[in-house]
């Protein structure tokens, strides 16, 4: 009997053809102004030479809540830890939300978002006809009458799942990492052209591009406060992630599916599935992608999957600057998750709170924090986030963050290969490489050869 659980690379990572041309990402104008949150500020005209004019790069509006307007109904694909706070963040961001269906490939994952949205203060309760299992589960969620979609599973599936959920017309709200090789670049670049095509609505989990202290800092940085961009460096040092005992009974695929966060094939590894967002950061306030990088990288004690845990990469960015880019999960190390960028006349960083020094040390600028809770009810960034593409779609002025946070993505993904090969790794050639991580004998059911999954030997063929 055929194995329905089987499902080949090029039906998996099949691309849709684009739909005509899409216009520049962000550049279309936000709901509202946010009002400016600053401590040790100056009061004299401002004296720096703008990076950008006003207008010319996108901020969103983070108000407490998206803009009231039509009923919408939610999908969500997808229901582990991060799918279930997106849940919530999409039904606190908004009047008049709801989630109609849900879908998972696991009927335990399933059942415990169902029980927590029927307990909740919402009570929605998912009838059985909208609660999905299955590697199909996804089309069954976006087939089913919903408006938007959350795409919340592991990584490796988020591409196929986007692309069809902009094929079926649906707003999508896309977590970060986008895709984890170039294969499941290309899908993703793709549907985000047919998406601007359709005017759908897609935002990505970047969620520091809607918290206040980093669009704060954006400004002023356009503003001219730290002069032209010069390099950086940006950190996501912690200790090791969770990790998943294999169990008696699952096969293969369900033991590295639970336990995904530890295999590159299903996270791209934890520089492409949580570094991005420190790299995303420099990336968004430079204006620049890389053109080649180098680097290194090891596993010393990593308990489960085939990863590295910890890597350093020299990125040249367009312009000639250099991005030091370091992240590493090893218990009783130095922990450090922030950004640091410097320019001719100051430097900017996010460690202890975001604030900009001039040359000499003496901080010029400061985010208030207090401000902002004094004068805003919501202050959590990922809540804001879905407030924000909420009102995108209400307000027919779309949105679609998808292929900034390509940029990001490629750019992690180019570190990833630095470090694991030991070979320079250029922009162009990581964009149209052959790249597919999807193992060819994938099956839910079946065995699968687990000698395959090898951790990485810089400068050999494994």
């Amino acid at each position: 009997m055929e194995d329905t659980n089987k499902i080949s690379r090029r039906g998996f990572l099949k691309s849709s053809s684009v739909v005509g041309l899409c216009g520049v990402l962000g550049s279309t104008g936000a709901v509202a102004a946010m009002p400016s949150l600053t401590a040790c500020g100056t009061n004299e005209k401002n004296p720096y030479i703008p990076l950008k004019k006003p207008g010319e790069y996108y901020i969103p509006a983070l108000t407490d809540k998206a803009i009231d307007g039509k009923p919408l109904k939610a999908g969500i694909i997808g229901c582990g830890g991060r799918a279930s706070g997106a849940a919530f963040d999409f039904l606190n961001a908004a009047n008049n939300v709801t989630i109609t269906a849900i879908g998972d490939v696991f009927q335990d994952r399933m059942n415990s978002l169902r029980q927590r949205l029927l307990n909740s203060e919402q009570k929605i309760n998912i009838p059985d006809a909208n609660c999905f299992t299955g590697l199909d589960a996804f089309k069954k969620v976006i087939d089913s009458d919903v408006d938007v979609v959350i795409i919340a599973t592991p990584p490796v599936f988020r591409p196929e799942h986007f692309r069809y959920a902009v094929e079926k017309g649906k707003h999508a709200f896309l977590e970060k990492p986008l895709c984890v090789d170039s294969a499941g670049y290309r899908t993703v670049m793709a549907a985000s052209r047919q998406a601007t095509a359709k005017k759908l609505s897609v935002v990505t989990g970047t969620q520091r591009h809607h918290e206040r202290k980093y669009v704060e800092s954006y400004k002023k940085i356009m503003e001219g406060y730290i002069g032209e961009i010069t390099g950086g460096t940006v950190y996501w040092n912690q200790n090791m992630l969770w990790y998943r005992n294999r169990e008696k009974g699952w096969s293969d695929a369900e033991f590295m599916i639970r336990d995904w966060v530890n295999w590159k094939w299903l996270s791209g590894d934890h520089i492409v599935e949580q570094h991005i967002h420190n790299i995303d950061v420099f990336l968004w306030f430079s204006g620049l992608k890389p053109v080649s990088c180098v680097g290194v990288g090891s596993r010393q004690r990593r308990l489960t999957g085939d990863q590295f845990d910890n890597f350093s990469i020299d990125f040249i960015m367009e312009n000639g600057i250099h991005l030091h880019s370091i992240c590493r999960q090893i218990d009783g190390c130095a922990n450090n998750v922030s950004e640091f960028i410097q320019g001719t006349r100051g430097s900017w960083t996010s460690q202890g709170g975001c604030k900009i020094k001039d040359l000499t040390g003496k901080v010029i600028w400061k985010f208030d924090e207090e401000a902002e809770k004094a004068k805003f009810q919501q202050t959590n960034p990922f809540t804001l986030e879905h407030a924000n593409w909420i009102s995108h779609i209400r307000s027919g002025n779309p949105l679609n963050t998808a292929e900034a946070t390509l940029a990001s993505n490629l750019t992690a993904i180019m570190g990833r290969e630095a470090a694991y090969t030991g070979s320079e790794i250029k922009w162009d050639a990581i964009m149209a490489a052959q790249m597919d991580l999807i193992p060819a004998d994938f099956s839910m059911n079946g065995k699968m050869n687990m000698q395959q999954f090898t951790v990485p030997v810089p400068g050999s063929s494994k």
